[in-house]
C-alpha cells in the first residue's frame, strides 16, 4: 500500500509543480497575445485580466501522465487505451478553449466541439459499458446507448464546471475538492477490493488535483490570471473521464464478489449511481447552478447559453458576502456533498453519516445567513492574525467600511442604485482593487 501512495504523491507533486511554474510565463504570453478581453457587465473583477491559464494546466496534465507512465505501480494503467483516450479528448477540448479565449467561439460551435471530444474518447474505448441499478443488477448497454450516455455525461460535466467559473479560485478549488473525494473512492476500489479496472480513474483524479493545486495560487483573489474556457473545459473533461471510467468499466458483479455480497456491493457503489445520471456527488453545486441557470434563462425567454449575473456565486455577493467568503462557502458545500457520499459508501454506520451531514448542513446554512459576520480573534491571539481580525484595529479605523459608505454616497448622487456591500468593503463587483488604490496614491504625487 505504501509504494502506490508514494507514486501517486509524486505524480501529484510533478503535475502541480509543472502547472505552477508554467502559469507565470503563460500569463506573460496571454498579455502579449492580447488575450485580455474587456470587462463585461456580468464580470466581478475590475481590471482586465489575462486568460489562457488552461495552457499551463494542459502542460501539467501531460507532465503528470508522462511521469506516471514510468512508475512501477502506475505504468500498468497505460497498457489500456484510457490514458490515450483522455489525452486525445483533452487536446481537442483544450484547442477549442484556447481559440475561444483569444477570439471567441459561438456557443453552438463549442457544444459541437465538446461532443466531438467526447466522441473521440468513446472511439478509443473510454465509454460506459453497463449500468449498475440497485434492485435490478447490471444492465448491459448497446454501443449506441453507451456512446450517447457517455457523450451526455461528458458534455454536462464540462458545462457545469464552465458555468461555475465566475469567481477567483472558485472552479479550480471546487474541482480539486471533488477530485480528492473521487480519488479516495477510486483508490479504495482498486487497492481495497483489488479491482484493477478502477486504476485509470484513480490516476485521472490525482492528475486533476495536481492541475488545480498548481493553478490555484495564481488564481486566488485577486487573480493574476484566469483559466478561461481552455482551463475550465479541460478540467471538466478530465473529471468526466474519471467518472466514466469508474462507472462504466468497473464490473458490479466483480464488486459483488469482492465486497462479500449484493447488499455490501450496492452500498459500496452508491457514489457511482449518481455520477452516472448526473455527476452530482462530485460537482453537485456546479450542476445545480447549471440547471437553475437553464430554467431561469428559459423562463425569461432567453437562450440557455446567454450570460447573466444570476449564478449562485453572484447571488452570494449580492446578499453581502465578500468575494473570498463566497468562494469559501461554495467550497464548503462541495466538500460536504462529495466527501459525504464517499463516507456513506465506506462506512456501514450510514445513519451516523447522514446525521453528520445534516449537522454540517445546518452549520453551513448559519454561515450562509450571516453574511456580515466577521470573525475576530481573542486579544491574546491578535498578534498572530491579520489586522482585519483585530478588535483594536477595527475599533480605531475601518477603511473598508468608509470606502463602502463613500461608494454608496457617490452612487446615490449619480442616481444609480448602490451596490450592496459585504464584509471588508466587498461589493457585488468585488473587493476594492489594490491597483486602483495604488493609482490613486500615485495621482496625489
Amino acid at each position: 500500500m505504501g509504494q502506490p501512495v508514494r507514486e501517486y504523491l509524486l505524480t501529484l507533486c510533478v503535475t502541480a509543480a509543472v502547472t505552477y511554474l508554467l502559469t507565470g510565463p503563460v500569463r506573460k504570453f496571454a498579455i502579449a497575445a492580447g488575450a485580455m478581453p474587456e470587462i463585461r457587465a456580468r464580470d466581478v473583477h475590475r481590471e482586465p485580466t489575462p486568460r489562457l491559464g488552461g495552457i499551463a494546466m494542459f502542460g501539467g496534465l501531460c507532465a503528470g501522465l508522462l511521469v506516471a507512465s514510468h512508475l512501477t505501480n502506475l505504468k500498468s494503467v497505460f497498457e489500456t487505451n484510457e490514458p490515450r483516450a483522455l489525452l486525445s479528448g483533452a487536446a481537442l477540448i483544450w484547442i477549442l478553449g484556447v481559440l475561444d479565449d483569444k477570439w471567441g467561439v459561438d456557443a453552438l460551435v463549442k457544444l459541437g466541439g465538446q461532443m466531438i471530444a467526447a466522441g473521440v474518447m468513446v472511439l478509443q474505448g473510454l465509454t460506459i459499458l453497463w449500468i449498475p441499478i440497485p434492485g435490478v443488477g447490471t444492465v448491459s448497454l448497446t454501443p449506441m446507448q453507451g456512446t450517447l450516455l457517455t457523450v451526455a455525461l461528458v458534455v454536462i460535466t464540462i458545462n457545469a464546471v464552465n458555468f461555475v467559473d465566475g469567481l477567483d479560485g472558485l472552479a479550480s478549488g471546487m474541482v480539486c475538492i471533488a477530485a480528492a473525494a473521487f480519488f479516495m473512492y477510486a483508490y479504495r476500489m482498486w487497492f481495497g477490493y483489488g479491482i484493477e479496472a478502477a486504476a485509470p480513474a484513480t490516476l485521472f483524479s490525482v492528475v486533476l488535483m495536481g492541475m488545480c493545486l498548481g493553478f490555484l495560487p495564481h488564481n486566488m483573489h485577486p487573480a493574476r490570471i484566469f483559466m478561461g474556457d481552455s482551463g475550465s473545459m479541460l478540467i471538466g473533461l478530465v473529471m468526466a473521464a474519471g467518472a466514466v471510467s469508474v462507472t462504466g468499466q468497473v464490473d458490479p458483479d466483480l464488486l459483488n464478489v469482492k465486497a462479500g455480497g449484493l447488499r455490501e456491493a450496492t452500498h459500496a457503489m452508491v457514489p457511482v449511481y449518481i455520477p452516472l445520471l448526473l455527476p452530482l456527488t462530485v460537482i453537485a453545486v456546479p450542476v445545480a447552478d447549471l440547471l437553475l441557470a437553464i430554467v431561469r434563462r428559459t423562463w425569461q425567454g432567453q437562450s440557455p447559453f446567454a450570460a447573466d449575473r444570476g449564478h449562485l456565486h453572484h447571488r452570494l455577493l449580492e446578499i453581502g458576502h465578500s468575494h473570498s467568503r463566497a468562494v469559501l462557502i461554495m467550497y464548503f458545500w462541495s466538500a460536504l456533498i462529495a466527501f459525504g457520499a464517499v463516507a456513506y459508501s465506506a462506512n456501514n454506520a450510514s445513519m451516523w453519516i447522514v446525521l453528520g451531514i445534516v449537522l454540517l448542513s445546518a452549520v453551513g446554512l448559519v454561515l450562509l445567513l450571516l453574511p456580515r459576520f466577521t470573525p475576530r480573534a481573542p486579544r491574546w491571539a491578535e498578534r498572530m492574525v491579520p489586522p482585519r481580525y483585530r478588535r483594536l484595529a477595527r475599533a480605531v479605523v475601518d477603511p473598508a467600511g468608509a470606502a463602502a459608505e463613500a461608494a454608496a454616497a457617490s452612487a446615490a448622487e449619480e442616481g444609480q442604485e448602490p451596490v450592496p456591500a459585504g464584509i471588508n468593503g466587498a461589493t457585488a463587483i468585488g473587493d476594492r482593487s489594490r491597483f486602483v488604490d495604488r493609482h490613486r496614491a500615485g495621482s496625489h504625487h
